[in-house]
């Protein structure tokens, strides 16, 4: 029978390299090595002899004043390109609202209690420690964010034989924790409020909606209105991340009863996740996570100066114990004292692995951090030393952890087999 070539393939000669790029950035481990990788090459330039063309080219400024538009290359890469990451957040929190576990309310009761206590107490532990050490209390959000990406990625490395329930855990815990960050920086962290830009800004916004909702996928009409909304909320003061969550929340998940049946595709909130989220794995976040964390330490002096800062003392310690901790107690409550219940294929030294690894929290806290301390300053720079130290330890705790029990499931599950296949030996004596 002769080959038939796919229609999406015909005619588009570097279609096909394009989407097997496109596939490999959608894996979680990918994601995770890029944003890793930025990082490191940022810290090591920031730290070498040529730190000042770091700061250069961190430091210049590109667009037009008269839009408010005049940012430097590392305001873009957080105010602009992180929007494309809050867009995919946007979309898959909604998906998971709409159609996915938080859709369910006893089964994701817990997973929400303990995204809940998993800021809270970290934020908790950030001000105790900093009223007692005389720091700012400006960075109590810092800690209390876990990093999807690499969460996911690490978990996705040692994960060979670890309960599924725990990746949809770790996923449902980390949405929701993005959703209460979206919440902190809208709130807390908007400085001035210009009303005239916030009320354009609906305008885009609303007709980008009714587009979506009528399920328009045209790029020529869907990103000028994007732009808009984002630009118009950039000069509103609202961070204009929160532009790319609320564009996310318009797009439809389920398929519309127009589309003719279970066969006519995906919704339009996972068609967009499928196209959007390489350009946020491979662009956006790398780019931020180069121009968030170089920050120059000064050697061993320096980083134990960074250290000892009652700022950085509470973001290390909320990352790393105030996760651990709020996540596993509230878990614990709530199962305790409520209906709901732990998956039956966990258990609960998996929750406390699952809880350190939520300790990993890079991208959205070094954003909360430039935005309490602004870029550049002092605190800023303990800020960033804080958050790369308190995200390696709470990785490398996570990573000895559940590796242990990858171990012990695989040990189980290769008992299992032996187990089976021992009693299949007298059926086949019989057959025989």
């Amino acid at each position: 029978m002769p080959s038939v070539t796919p229609p999406r393939l015909l005619g588009r000669g570097s279609w096909p390299e394009a989407q097997r790029i496109a596939d490999i950035l959608r894996r979680e481990t990918i994601g995770g090595a890029l944003l890793l990788v930025a990082a490191v090459a940022a810290l090591v330039w920031a730290n070498s002899p040529w730190s000042d063309a770091y700061g250069r080219l961190r430091d210049t400024h590109l667009g037009p004043a008269s839009l408010h538009l005049d940012l430097t290359i590392g305001h873009w890469a957080a105010d602009g390109l992180l929007a494309i990451f809050f867009f995919v957040a946007g979309l898959e929190l909604k998906r998971e609202f709409v159609a996915g576990d938080l859709r369910d309310p006893k089964r994701a009761a817990i997973p929400i209690a303990a995204a809940v206590g998993g800021v809270a107490v970290p934020a908790l532990l950030y001000v105790l420690i900093n009223l007692a050490g005389g720091g700012p209390l400006d960075g109590w959000a810092i800690p209390t964010a876990t990093d999807i990406a690499f969460a996911l990625a690490v978990l996705a490395v040692i994960s060979s034989h670890l309960p599924s329930a725990l990746r949809t855990f770790l996923l449902t815990l980390a949405v929701v924790d993005d959703l209460i960050a979206i919440i902190i920086i809208a709130v807390f962290y908007t400085s001035s409020l210009q009303v005239l830009p916030l009320l354009g800004a609906i305008v885009p916004l609303a007709v980008f909606t009714v587009l979506v909702q009528r399920r328009v996928r045209s790029w020529w009409l869907l990103l000028p209105l994007a732009f808009a909304a984002w630009a118009l909320t950039h000069a509103s003061g609202v961070h204009a991340t929160v532009a790319g969550v609320l564009l996310g929340f318009a797009v439809p998940v389920l398929r519309s009863e127009k589309a003719g049946g279970p066969d006519a595709g995906p919704g339009l909130a996972e068609h967009f996740e499928h196209r959007f989220r390489p350009i946020s794995a491979a662009i956006a976040v790398p780019v931020f996570a180069f121009f968030a964390a170089g920050v120059t330490v000064g050697g061993l002096d320096g980083l134990a100066t960074a250290l000892t800062d009652p700022v950085a003392v509470g973001i290390v310690v909320g990352l790393v114990v105030g996760k651990t901790v709020g996540i596993t107690l509230t878990t614990y409550m709530v199962s305790r004292f409520t209906r709901a219940s732990l998956d039956e294929g966990l258990a609960w030294i998996d929750v406390v692995g699952l809880a350190v690894l939520a300790g990993i929290g890079f991208t959205v806290s070094l954003l909360i951090g430039e935005l309490a301390f602004g870029v550049g300053s002092e605190s800023d720079e303990h800020v960033k030393v804080a958050v790369l130290t308190g995200s390696l330890i709470a990785a490398i705790l996570a990573a000895v952890l559940l590796r242990l029990r990858n171990r012990t499931y695989r040990r189980l599950k290769e008992e299992e087999e032996r187990d089976d296949d021992r009693d299949g030996i007298p059926d086949v004596y019989e057959q025989s």
